[in-house]
C-alpha cells in the first residue's frame, strides 16, 4: 500500500493531492503518480513514497530519490553515528515543544474534532511530535525531502503538491533554515491551509552549519514573525535558549581545530560529555527578555490571516533587551 494512505486516516486527503508543477491538476496514483491535467507530468512512487518534486523550482532532482542518494540526512546512519547518538548526551534543549504542541493539539481539536495535519520535514519524529502522534484524531500526513521511518511523502515545500484550504495545521519543525526561500515556503503553507488554519514553526537564530551544503539562513525573533507576516500570532518565543546557543559554539570552535572525520567525531563525543550540563541553565532565562536576543532557537504559533501584519507593527513587537 502507498505510504500516504497508511499515515492519512483521512482517505479524502489522497483526493486533494495536486501535481507540483501545475499546481492545477489532480493525481492519480498507481505505478507512478501522474497529473491529469494538460500538463500530464509523472513522477516516480519509490519503496511507496510518492515522489512528488517540481525540479524547476528545487535543488534536488527526482532521480536523487529513485537512486536513493543521500540528501539533507542519511537514509541509514553509519554505526558510528548511531552509537554515538545513544551514548552521547545531546547539547540541545528545547523548553518549549512539548508545551506548544500541546497547545497546538488542543487548538486544533477545537476547530475541527478531525483535524488534518502537514508535517514538513517529518522523515523522523520531532522533538515534542509523540504528543500529536498520541491524539488518534488527528491525522498526520508526514513529508520530507528524504527517506525516513515517518516520510509518507516526498516534497519540497517550495512546491507542496496539495490543493489551497486542505489542512487544519502544518508543522515545520527544525526546516526552513534548510529551504533556499522561506518566504515562499510560508506563502505555500497559507495557501495549503484553511481558513484560520494553524501553522507552528520553529527555526534557529545562533546555531552553526547543520546538514551541510543544505543550510541557508537564520532568524531573529522579528525576522522569524516577519516570514510569517500573512499569519495572526497567538504564541511565539525561545524554545531553545542561549545556553545551549554557547554549546553550539564551543563544540563548532573545538571542531575547527581538525580536518579528519574520526577527530571530529572524538572532539564531539568530548565536548558533548564534558559540557552537555551547561544547557540546564536554559531553564533559568528561557523566558527571560534577554533570551530573545541570544536564543538557539524562537518558535511560532499561529493562525491563517487575512492582511498581512505591517513592518511598522512588526517593529513594535520587539520585546527584547535593546
Amino acid at each position: 500500500m502507498i505510504r500516504i494512505a497508511q499515515h492519512a486516516q483521512k482517505q479524502n486527503l489522497i483526493d486533494l493531492l495536486c501535481c507540483p508543477v501545475c499546481k492545477k491538476g489532480d493525481l492519480r496514483l498507481g505505478e507512478n503518480a501522474v497529473c491529469q491535467s494538460p500538463c500530464g507530468a509523472t513522477f516516480p512512487i519509490v519503496d511507496d513514497v510518492p515522489v512528488l518534486i517540481n525540479e524547476a523550482n528545487s535543488v534536488f532532482l527526482i532521480a536523487d530519490f529513485v537512486d536513493k542518494q543521500r540528501t539533507t540526512q542519511d537514509i541509514e546512519p553509519s554505526k558510528a553515528k548511531r552509537l554515538m547518538r545513544s551514548l552521547i548526551p545531546s547539547i540541545s534543549l528545547n523548553l518549549k515543544a512539548k508545551a506548544n504542541f500541546l497547545k497546538f493539539a488542543e487548538l486544533l481539536i477545537e476547530k475541527d474534532p478531525d483535524p488534518a495535519v502537514l508535517v514538513i520535514g517529518g522523515s523522523t519524529e520531532g522533538n515534542g511530535m509523540q504528543i500529536l502522534r498520541s491524539k488518534p484524531e488527528i491525522a498526520l500526513v508526514e513529508t520530507d525531502v528524504s527517506f525516513g521511518p515517518q516520510t509518507a511523502l516526498i516534497c519540497d515545500a517550495h512546491d507542496i503538491p496539495f490543493k489551497d484550504g486542505t489542512f487544519d495545521g502544518v508543522i515545520a519543525q527544525a526546516v526552513l533554515e534548510h529551504v533556499v526561500d522561506p518566504f515562499r515556503c510560508a506563502a505555500e503553507i497559507h495557501r495549503v491551509l484553511k481558513p484560520q488554519g494553524l501553522v507552528y514553526a520553529e527555526t534557529p537564530f545562533m546555531q552553526q552549519v547543520h546538514a551541510g551544503r543544505y543550510d541557508f539562513l537564520r532568524f531573529t525573533h522579528l525576522g522569524h514573525r516577519r516570514l510569517f507576516r500573512d499569519f495572526d500570532e497567538i504564541e511565539s518565543g525561545t524554545c531553545v535558549g542561549p545556553a545551549t546557543a554557547l554549546l553550539w559554539s564551543i563544540q563548532y570552535f573545538l571542531v575547527s581545530f581538525v580536518r579528519s572525520k574520526p577527530a571530529r567525531l572524538v572532539l564531539i563525543g568530548l565536548s558533548s560529555l564534558a559540557l552537555f550540563w551547561l544547557k540546564y541553565l536554559d531553564h533559568l532565562i528561557i523566558n527571560t527578555r534577554g533570551s530573545l536576543d541570544a536564543a538557539s532557537g524562537y518558535y511560532f504559533l499561529g493562525s491563517r490571516g487575512e492582511a498581512a501584519l505591517s513592518d511598522r507593527e512588526l517593529i513594535a513587537q520587539y520585546r527584547g533587551l535593546g
